[in-house]
C-alpha cells in the first residue's frame, strides 16, 4: 500500500510588492493555517517517508510554519517541476518515488493539487468536496493498494481524509479577514 499526501500553500498576500508570482509570501492567515495544519498532523500521527516540494516562497513558508505545529521539520526534497504543475505532471512525480517509500507528502498549487485527486481518486463524499474547492493549506490524503508508485493510475486511489483550515478553526474560513 502506498499513501500520497497533498498539502496546497496557506493563503498567500496579493499586497507585497513582488514582482514575480513565485516570490508571494503567506500573509497572517496563511501563517496560522499552516501551523493549525501541522498541529493537525501531528494528532493524526502522519508521517512521511518521502517529502517533494514547489521551492516558491509561499511553498517554503508554509513548510515552515507547519514545522512549528507538527513540531518536527519535514526536509523536503525541492522540485521545481512541483512549482504550478498539472495533474499530470504531479502523477508523473509520484510514480518517480522510490518504492522503499510509503508515504510520501507533496506540497505544491491549485489546480494542479486538486485536479490530480479528481484524476486519482474514484467518486466518494470527500471527492466531491474536493471537486467544489480545495481551499489553501487543505489537506489530502489517499491511499492505493499498490507495491510500486509506477502503478498509479487514474481512478485508482481511495481518499482517505480531506482536511480544510476551516474545518480545525472557523476563523481560517473564506469569510475571515487577515
Amino acid at each position: 500500500m502506498k499513501t500520497l499526501t497533498l498539502l496546497r500553500h496557506a493563503k498567500s498576500s496579493w499586497d507585497d510588492p513582488v514582482s514575480r508570482d513565485f516570490d508571494r509570501p503567506l500573509n497572517a492567515r496563511g501563517h496560522r493555517a499552516a501551523q493549525t495544519m501541522g498541529r493537525q498532523m501531528r494528532t493524526l500521527g502522519l508521517e512521511f517517508d518521502s517529502v517533494t516540494a514547489s521551492p516558491a516562497v509561499r511553498v517554503i513558508e508554509t513548510l515552515e510554519q507547519v514545522a512549528i505545529g507538527y513540531g518536527s521539520v519535514l526536509a523536503p526534497h525541492w522540485d521545481q517541476r512541483l512549482y504550478l504543475a498539472s495533474a499530470a505532471t504531479l502523477l508523473d512525480v509520484a510514480q518517480e518515488l522510490p518504492d522503499a517509500a510509503g508515504g510520501a507528502l507533496f506540497v505544491g498549487h491549485n489546480p494542479g493539487l486538486e485536479e490530480l485527486v479528481l484524476l486519482l481518486v474514484a467518486d466518494s463524499a470527500l471527492r466531491d468536496d474536493v471537486e467544489v474547492k480545495f481551499p489553501t493549506a487543505s489537506l489530502a490524503e489517499m491511499r492505493f493498494h499498490v507495491e510500486h508508485w509506477r502503478d498509479l493510475a487514474p481512478g485508482k486511489g481511495e481518499l482517505a481524509r480531506f482536511i480544510r483550515p476551516r474545518d480545525l478553526d472557523p476563523s481560517l474560513g473564506p469569510d475571515s479577514r487577515d
